[in-house]
Formats: C-alpha cells, sequence, structure tokens
C-alpha cells in the first residue's frame, strides 16, 4: 500500500462538476489500495474576488487581515470536495492547514513553513481516511493564520509529502504535464516525459506557471519525486526528479515572465561600496533583485540597472529616493519590460546557445536590453509588447528541428 499526496489547482476545482471529478480521481486512487492525502486550492477566481472585495473596503489592508480573509477560500474547497467523496460512499475527512500542523514564521502574505506537526495526518491516514487539506496555509507561533503566498498549495502538497515520506505526490493542474513551452501560446509547444529538478526549478523561476519554484525547492531537497499531470485527461503527465534517463536535451523549455520592473540608476559615483549600500538596502526590505547590469559610464559615474518583481518597483523607487544616496531624478522604473528565458542542462557543454536564441530576436526585429546568463538558463529583458512573438521564434528555433 503506498501513500500518494494530491496536489488539485483552482482550475480543477472551479466548479460542481469539476470537483466531482476531482472526487472520483482521489476516489479511484483509494480504491486501489492507496492512502489518500489531497491537498486543494481555493475554487477558480476565488481568491482574485476576496482581494478585489478587500480592496473595496480598505485597500491599504494589512497583511495579516488579508491572510485572515483568503484562507477561506481553501476552506470552501476542502469542504466542498469533502462532501463530494462522502456522497460517493467513501470515509473522508477535511483539515485546515493549522489542523493538519503546518507551523509557519510570521511572514504574513508569504510565510515560510518551519515544521508540520503530523500527528493529526497521520492519525487519520491510519484511520483509513481521505484526507483533504487546505494549501497555501498555516498559522504562526501567535496562532495567527498565514499563508504561503501565491502557488503555495504546490508547495503545502510537497511538505506533506516530505514529512511523511510519502511514495509519490502528484501535482494536478489544466494542462497534462510540463512543456517546453506554454502549449496555450505556442502551437508545437512538446511535453516532456521527465525533467530534472534544476531545470524544473529554472522554468519555475522564470516564469513558468506549471510549478510553484518554493515547490520545487522543497522536492529536490527532500527527493520528492513529483507528477505533474491534468485532473481534466486520464493520461500520463511529467516526472520531476533528481536525474532523468533521458538522454540531456540542448534545451528544456522557454519560458516567459512579465512580472518584472526594469530599476535604472543613472550617474552613479564611481566609488567603492555604492552598489553595496544600494543593494544593502533593498535586501533590508526583503526585496529580491534579479538580473544586474553595471555599465562604465562616464565623468566618474557609472549607471546601475536591475530587475524586481513588478509589484515592488514603487517600493523601490520610494526607498532609494529617501536614502540620501540618490536623487529621485536618478532613478528610473519601468515596468513594460519582459523576460524571456531558454533552460537546458546540456547548455554547459553545447556553444552557440546565446547565438541561436540572439539570431532569433534578430530575425524577428526584437531588441534585446538586458542579458543574464548561468550554466542552465539564458535570460534576456525585452520591451513587453514582444513577449509572446519572442518566446515563439526562440521555441521555433531550438525545436523546429526535432
Amino acid at each position: 500500500m503506498a501513500l500518494i499526496v494530491q496536489k488539485f489547482g483552482g482550475s480543477s476545482v472551479a466548479d460542481a462538476a469539476r470537483v466531482a471529478n476531482v472526487a472520483n480521481i482521489v476516489t479511484d486512487t483509494y480504491k486501489a489500495g492507496n492512502s489518500v492525502i489531497v491537498v486543494v486550492s481555493a475554487q477558480g477566481d476565488t481568491t482574485d474576488d476576496l482581494i478585489a472585495k478587500a480592496k473595496e473596503i480598505n485597500p491599504n489592508a494589512s497583511k495579516r487581515e488579508m491572510d485572515m480573509l483568503l484562507c477561506a477560500g481553501e476552506q470552501i474547497s476542502v469542504a466542498l470536495l469533502a462532501m463530494a467523496i462522502q456522497k460517493l460512499g467513501y470515509p473522508v475527512v477535511s483539515l485546515l492547514g493549522w489542523q493538519a500542523g503546518f507551523k509557519t514564521n510570521s511572514t504574513y502574505g508569504s510565510a515560510r513553513i518551519k515544521k508540520i506537526d503530523t500527528e493529526r495526518l497521520s492519525a487519520e491516514v491510519d484511520k483509513r481516511n481521505i484526507v483533504i487539506v487546505a494549501g497555501f496555509q498555516g498559522v504562526n507561533k501567535y496562532q495567527d493564520v498565514t499563508t504561503l503566498g501565491r502557488g503555495g498549495s504546490d508547495t503545502s502538497a510537497v511538505a506533506i509529502a516530505a514529512a511523511l515520506k510519502a511514495d509519490k505526490c502528484q501535482i494536478y493542474t489544466d494542462v497534462d504535464g510540463v512543456y517546453t513551452a506554454d502549449p496555450r501560446k505556442v502551437k508545437n509547444a512538446k511535453k516532456m516525459s521527465e525533467i530534472s529538478y534544476d531545470e524544473m526549478l529554472e522554468l519555475a523561476t522564470l516564469g513558468a506557471q506549471v510549478l510553484n519554484n518554493r515547490s520545487v525547492e522543497m522536492a529536490k531537497k527532500y527527493n520528492v519525486e513529483l507528477e505533474v499531470l491534468s485532473s481534466l485527461t486520464r493520461v500520463p503527465g511529467t516526472i520531476v526528479k533528481e536525474v532523468t534517463t533521458m538522454e540531456k536535451m540542448l534545451i528544456r523549455g522557454v519560458a516567459k515572465d512579465t512580472d518584472v520592473a526594469r530599476i535604472s540608476i543613472l550617474k552613479v559615483p564611481n566609488n567603492p561600496g555604492i552598489a553595496f549600500k544600494i543593494f544593502d538596502l533593498l535586501a533590508k526590505k526583503k526585496i529580491n533583485v534579479d538580473i544586474i547590469l553595471q555599465s562604465v559610464g562616464r565623468d566618474q559615474t557609472k549607471d546601475i540597472t536591475f530587475t524586481v518583481a513588478k509589484d515592488s518597483g514603487d517600493a523601490v523607487v520610494e526607498i532609494l529616493s529617501n536614502s540620501g544616496i540618490l536623487t529621485p531624478e536618478q532613478i528610473v522604473c519601468d515596468t513594460n519590460v519582459a523576460k524571456v528565458s531558454v533552460v537546458g542542462a546540456g547548455m554547459e557543454t553545447h556553444p552557440g546557445t546565446a547565438a541561436t536564441m540572439f539570431e532569433a530576436l534578430y530575425d524577428n526585429n526584437i531588441n534585446i536590453q538586458m542579458i543574464s546568463t548561468s550554466e542552465i538558463k539564458l535570460s534576456v529583458l525585452i520591451d513587453i509588447v514582444d513577449a509572446d512573438r519572442a518566446v515563439s521564434a526562440v521555441h521555433e528555433a531550438f525545436f523546429s528541428a526535432e
């Protein structure tokens, strides 16, 4: 008998018909002799709707109260799914994050899991109950509910699988696996049968929305084998694991991220310690910085350009403007940009990856603003209006010959 953790996203439980479909998937797994723990997200656009309701009342509501509100979405989902499974005649119990033992830190809105007290989960599994857990949430040391950030239900599922040493963690979504590009935007995108943790982590971090990047980090750390598959079609998905058996492909995927703001700091004095002071200020405010570019400049000055998440753009401008180091006139924020990336473990042993990508962009008259590289990824910053066209062009350049 295996222990299977299954996670279903919001689109998989968006309405009564889809809840019933998920109930059938879960009970089929249970009937096969497995123990089953299910993690569920809020239905459809519930989280966005709750955020909109909050803004109607108070656009500047505290993060603590936002967490209190947003946890309601998953509470609805777990109860409805439990009812659907009860209707089919199977033993089931639904649990909120705190009931399932999720202990987090106190960073409201993007809390980190500190540990899971597994006593309740193990007891329910031992009773042969199907356990339905509200994803995305936990409780801090003050007994306040917290949320793990958008996509946090993936992390909840992997955390349970790691804590209970589950045999498999299945992530059900509205696509039937991990593709070389978004199949809804790129017509010849190809589904992969398997992909490594490192490659999946890069794709997730760079904008591929099929898996939350924190969940992939955790899966790699605790060696949890993931399977990404569709709740709408009963076909095999994509396995995410440490080592893949297929020969290393040059490029595994092309990803797009439009949640980007480019910050340019002009005419910075060319003195030691200036870059440290700037980025130390941002680090203290827990603002993550991605691509960084420093130009040589002129007249004993330099320009520094970097990217942050789009919703951090205004905060960065305010922090730096009030720093005493820079004047507001030196700081420019541009949110009309996107990051397009190629990822693949084979890149490090194959020359010409950059040339192929840059040629595809040149052929389509797409200008590159910034470039960032690592052993398994190559990212460029471009104008946001060119993003979809760039993904298609780059994907065609690398995959058309296959």
